[in-house]
């Protein structure tokens, strides 16, 4: 039996370009990856990028470019950035002061499907923002944390959340405060680095 380490080896990258991000990504699941082939059995490794982004917006598989309600004439004054990327999921906005994680892990060392990945993703994201006296929860048919989640007018999403798999090794992840967000709710300024340090312990407990 191999023995499961919970603590996930972060590595914050400030403020970084969308594509270069998604990159680095593609190289880090690839390692881990290679290295499920060389040793025969599930992967220790695993990265966990929290990052950033200048205002981007991204394309899951199963999104439409019509749900992209921001005019071009807007897009192009924030000088903003779009792609197609091999996510689940539809259109989400990345910019500066919103927290993105991107874990690559392996599922088989963890001992859990995609579902239950998402289910703790999620789970990490209600402990972080409980800290700030903040009541997340789930809505039913839509992944991603929800203030609100059970009232038909004022359910707002406070993370999204879009994955995607290759040989049980996941990447992309969540991206926090899309809708709304802590300092919105609160009516006060937030530290990044007071929540990074939450989330980070959030994630390593549910893990």
């Amino acid at each position: 039996m191999f023995k499961v380490v919970a603590n996930f080896n972060y590595n914050e990258l400030g403020l970084k370009d969308y594509k270069a991000c998604w990159d680095l990504q593609e190289e880090l699941l690839a390692e881990v990856v290679n290295d499920k082939r060389a040793i025969g059995k599930p992967s220790a490794k695993n990265h966990f990028l929290l990052v950033e982004h200048p205002h981007v917006y991204t394309l899951g598989k199963s999104g439409d470019e019509k749900n992209l309600l921001a005019a071009g004439d807007f897009l192009k004054k924030i000088e903003a950035t779009f792609y197609k990327i091999n996510r689940g999921g539809d259109i989400t906005y990345h910019g500066p002061g919103q927290i993105v994680g991107y874990p690559i892990i392996d599922l088989e060392y963890y001992k859990i499907g995609v579902r239950e990945y998402i289910e703790k993703m999620e789970n990490a994201i209600i402990a972080t923002i409980a800290e700030f006296g903040l009541t997340g929860g789930l809505k039913d048919g839509a992944t991603g944390v929800w203030l609100d989640a059970g009232h038909k007018v004022r359910a707002r999403k406070i993370c999204a959340i879009g994955v995607r798999v290759s040989r049980f090794v996941t990447m992309h992840g969540f991206a926090t405060f899309g809708v709304t967000s802590i300092q919105q709710e609160l009516g006060k300024e937030i530290s990044m680095e007071e929540v990074k340090i939450i989330l980070k312990e959030k994630f390593n407990q549910t893990f």
